[in-house]
């Protein structure tokens, strides 16, 4: 091994291989056999660095979310393989599974439902602390839950109110400090914002920034708003039902992108500028996207793709690299 592939595997953090999660459909009452299964990640391979954020995005129903669920184990990987700072994912068990937890954390996109609205906000951040025994004495724990709470801009006050009390941002901020409790390395950032009002998701989102810069944090950021993606993400995966279609460079990728998915959703985004706007090609695709359940042979976009030629439809695009880090699954880029 050269010293290049030395020091780029020491750089890994994340290492996901042909990573694939099928939902099984059954069919019976008292016997229950499998009809069929909504393949919703397929096949799907990348590697985050330390220190970097990583854009996942697509439309709704593409398999994003389920990409970082499975890819964390919080659901069990139909096949691939997965490893965090070293360790396997789907083969740990005991000590070695509360590792990976502790090193590797979530924030959840609904801050209303990802919080117990019956715990206070002392019980809520000071449950990972409590579970991976961070701390010696229950003094020691409200003194790191206030240290938590003031470090995501809340007041260290409030650690005594309940969820129902909090706006949506609040909420989030909370959330927030209860996946850094654990002093994690890798962070799954699933739609942070989406659920957000406009003028918090900037706040959310610079706290993030911040974080990342004082703790040395990797992100996985899910979203589908293409322009926040391009302000915090350091390279840009894009997924289309359930499988990795385009992979690079965050400049790369918006000024140079080459799978026509990529494209269209890239028009859609909003210029502030009119003149800009009106110069600009909107490609609209046409159809709807087709069921997880029975996708399509070949390509999976050639029913929606405005420039799909025959081989499309019949042969499996690969995985290649167009030059420096930019990869695209398509026959015609």
């Amino acid at each position: 091994m050269s010293q290049a592939m030395r020091q780029q595997a020491a750089d890994t953090l994340v290492k996901v291989e042909n990573l694939t999660k099928h939902f099984p459909i059954t069919r019976g009452i008292l016997i229950q056999r499998q009809v069929g299964a909504v393949q919703a990640v397929d096949d799907l391979s990348f590697q985050i660095a330390r220190g970097e954020t990583l854009g996942l995005v697509g439309e709704s129903g593409c398999g994003k979310t389920t990409a970082g669920r499975t890819l964390l184990g919080l659901y069990p990987a139909t096949g691939g393989k997965v490893t965090i700072d070293g360790r396997d994912v789907q083969s740990a068990r005991g000590h070695e599974l509360m590792a990976i937890r502790r090193r590797a954390q979530m924030i959840f996109q609904d801050p209303f439902a990802s919080l117990n609205p019956r715990w206070t906000v002392n019980a809520i951040v000071s449950e990972p602390l409590r579970v991976h025994k961070l701390c010696q004495s229950s003094q020691e724990r409200l003194q790191r839950v206030e240290e938590l709470i003031e470090l995501v801009g809340l007041n260290r006050r409030l650690i005594n109110r309940f969820p129902h009390e909090f706006s949506g941002g609040q909420r989030q901020r909370i959330g927030i400090a209860r996946a850094l409790a654990s002093d994690p390395l890798f962070i799954v950032c699933d739609e942070p914002i989406s659920a957000l009002d406009v003028s918090i998701q900037a706040q959310v989102v610079n706290l993030l920034e911040d974080l990342q810069d004082k703790f040395g944090l990797t992100y996985l950021f899910i979203a589908h708003d293409l322009s926040m993606v391009r302000h915090i993400c350091t390279r840009v995966a894009v997924m289309y039902l359930g499988v990795m279609v385009e992979l690079a460079n965050r400049d790369d990728l918006y000024e140079n992108a080459q799978h026509p998915y990529t494209r269209s959703l890239l028009s859609a985004v909003p210029v502030p500028d009119p003149k800009t706007a009106r110069k600009r090609e909107r490609i609209v695709l046409e159809g709807d996207v087709p069921s997880p359940i029975n996708p399509p042979e070949g390509c999976r976009f050639h029913t929606r793709c405005p420039i799909a030629v025959d081989i499309c439809s019949v042969e499996k695009p690969e995985w290649r690299n167009l030059g420096g880090e930019h990869w695209v699954a398509c026959h015609l880029a």
